[in-house]
């Protein structure tokens, strides 16, 4: 079932509760598909290359050694296997309002909760388009502590992906950059404030207040996300939480270093 996000009268995007999929996919709520106000999808959900990818979504692939992420598992010294090891995560409560929508989830394993999620998602027109914007606070929902890890941390560098992460659709002449660089390898990995990623007939300028990485994606796949562990594990006591946040610009057309950086820095 698809609840649906409104700039006045467009449908800009589409909550999905992602429960009818296979526990392969790591089964999550997330919105799909994101449009421009014209009416362009800018992302992407369950494509052949990563069918666990899903359009907007929060997801780890390594909670207390529970794969949230969904796909194969990265084993240190064995590469990526598929394990019996994907938790769900479950929303629970769920109150829309005129520009957007609050939501309490649960990261489910067949056994117990690892984490609760607080989760915030609003829109509003800008002056190029519109913006999105997503909040997350994760808590340790046990009585233990509990280690939040990626790929990177279980032994494969620069793979830290895991947070926020956004799949685009098919890229036809993608461009992505930040202040500092344009291309994936100059963009993955940095901890600019914001970074823009433009192809043809639409640019996504993603920005945070948050320092952890850029997680990008081209010439594989076209993704972009943010690092929530890109080194080492994040270690939770008890009832301890942590929030990440996201802001999106979606426009149609193509924008500038200099107008998304006026955007971001607003």
């Amino acid at each position: 079932m698809a609840e649906v996000i409104r700039i006045g009268d467009a449908v800009v995007a589409e909550r999905r509760s992602g429960a009818e999929l296979p526990a392969r996919l790591g089964p999550r709520p997330h919105l799909h598909p994101i449009r421009t106000l014209a009416g362009r999808v800018v992302t992407d959900t369950c494509p052949d290359d990563h069918p666990w990818h899903l359009g907007l979504s929060v997801a780890l692939q390594d909670v207390e050694g529970w794969n949230f992420w969904g796909g194969p598992t990265y084993v240190r010294d064995a590469g990526y296997v598929d394990l019996d090891d994907r938790g769900r995560i479950e929303s629970t409560a769920l109150t829309w309002s005129d520009a957007g929508f609050d939501e309490s989830l649960s990261w489910c394993t067949p056994a117990e909760t690892l984490l609760r999620e607080s989760r915030r998602v609003r829109a509003r027109p800008a002056v190029r388009g519109w913006q999105l914007d997503v909040t997350t606070t994760l808590t340790n929902a046990t009585t233990r502590l509990a280690a939040l890890g990626s790929p990177a941390t279980n032994g494969r560098p620069g793979a830290g992906y895991g947070g926020l992460f956004w799949r685009l659709p098919p890229a036809l002449a993608p461009r992505v950059f930040t202040a500092q660089g344009e291309g994936e390898q100059a963009v993955h990995g940095s901890t600019t404030p914001w970074l823009a990623w433009t192809d043809r007939d639409f640019t996504l300028v993603f920005a945070t207040n948050d320092a952890d990485p850029w997680f990008v994606r081209v010439d594989d796949y076209p993704g972009v996300g943010l690092q929530l562990a890109p080194a080492t594990p994040i270690r939770l006591e008890p009832g301890e939480s942590l929030t990440r946040n996201l802001r999106v610009l979606i426009t149609d057309g193509a924008l500038s270093p200099s107008e998304a950086e006026t955007w971001a820095t607003a």
